[in-house]
């Protein structure tokens, strides 16, 4: 059967300069702890590209808007904070329990909300991740507005004290560079194709014999199980769970990191991420008006650089050769 592709530049040149991007990436994050920026920053932020680049997998190359993926970042993060605090499980093994128990969510949910499109799919996806909320609210072992505190961090396989700062950096930037991958083979298989025709005309790649529902679903089903595993490495850093992960403006801010960065490019959504997270976390000073900030730089973006920060470089680049 044909694939529907839409590639602009030529495969192997967009390879090339993704996988020197890559390195690039890779190279300053090894040697951040050597600059002297503050590892918990970087640490959170790429939690929170892990997230993104989910996120961006399903809404960046499937055109499906989800507006509930902090149920799956909240639930692997209860999950894997509950599992090491009072199950007193190995990390991996917590890390495991929480990606598995987001994986399942994503599943259920994914098969209520997958057959709507639009904005009944986002209105769907919501209204599933609110439901969610108030069941944590209530639930005794999420200890409700409180959440899951003092989490011990442990030693990963025996040998890693993640309790030692550099060490869980190194974790964390592993794990993240391993995700970061995965997604990175994902749209640049077969498989991604499909997703790309999809969300350009879903009509045409069922006249071609796909079975788009399907497809939609395992994208769903993985960027769920993705947000998930950023959720649980996320416990280790900020040695909580609470219900902020879980809360509707979590989702809105996953939404942003991606538009900002640029939506449907391989590393927006890490550039996005590291953007809002750096202004959350140098301009707390402000108070209530960090909100108004994001607010106000989100209209500028869209205004100016409708494409994203790194939509715009390739845009430029690519109409400069």
């Amino acid at each position: 059967m044909t694939t529907i592709t839409d590639n602009a530049v030529p495969v192997k040149g967009r390879t090339a300069d993704e996988m020197i991007a890559f390195a690039v990436m890779t190279v300053l994050l090894v040697i951040v702890p050597l600059t002297g920026i503050y590892p918990y920053f970087v640490m959170q932020a790429l939690c929170f590209a892990l997230f993104a680049c989910a996120f961006n997998l399903l809404i960046g190359y499937s055109g499906l808007l989800s507006f509930g993926h902090a149920m799956f970042l909240g639930t692997a993060g209860y999950v894997t904070a509950h599992a090491l605090k009072v199950w007193g499980v190995s990390p991996e093994i917590g890390i495991i329990l929480g990606v598995a128990a987001s994986a399942a969510l994503s599943v259920i949910t994914g098969l209520i909300a997958i057959r709507r499109q639009g904005i009944y799919f986002a209105m769907i996806t919501l209204a599933l991740s609110q439901l969610l909320f108030f069941i944590y609210l209530q639930t005794p072992f999420t200890h409700g507005e409180d959440g899951i505190q003092g989490i011990p961090q442990g030693m990963m396989f025996g040998v890693f004290d993640l309790s030692k700062p550099i060490t869980l950096y190194y974790v964390v930037l592993t794990i993240f560079l391993l995700g970061f991958l995965l997604i990175y083979r994902a749209i640049n298989s077969p498989f991604g194709e499909v997703l790309k025709s999809i969300r350009e005309n879903e009509q045409r790649a069922i006249s071609l014999g796909y079975k788009t529902d399907q497809y939609k679903l395992l994208a769903y089903i993985l960027s769920g199980t993705l947000a998930g595993l950023a959720g649980a490495v996320k416990v280790f850093v900020a040695q909580n769970a609470s219900l902020t992960d879980v809360h509707w403006t979590m989702s809105g801010e996953v939404v942003l990191m991606t538009l900002v960065g640029g939506l449907g490019t391989v590393f927006g959504p890490v550039v996005g991420a590291f953007v809002i997270i750096a202004m959350q976390q140098y301009l707390a000073g402000f108070g209530q008006w960090v909100t108004v900030i994001q607010g106000a730089i989100f209209v500028i973006c869209v205004l100016t650089f409708r494409r994203g920060i790194v939509g715009e470089i390739a845009h430029f680049f690519k109409r400069s050769l």
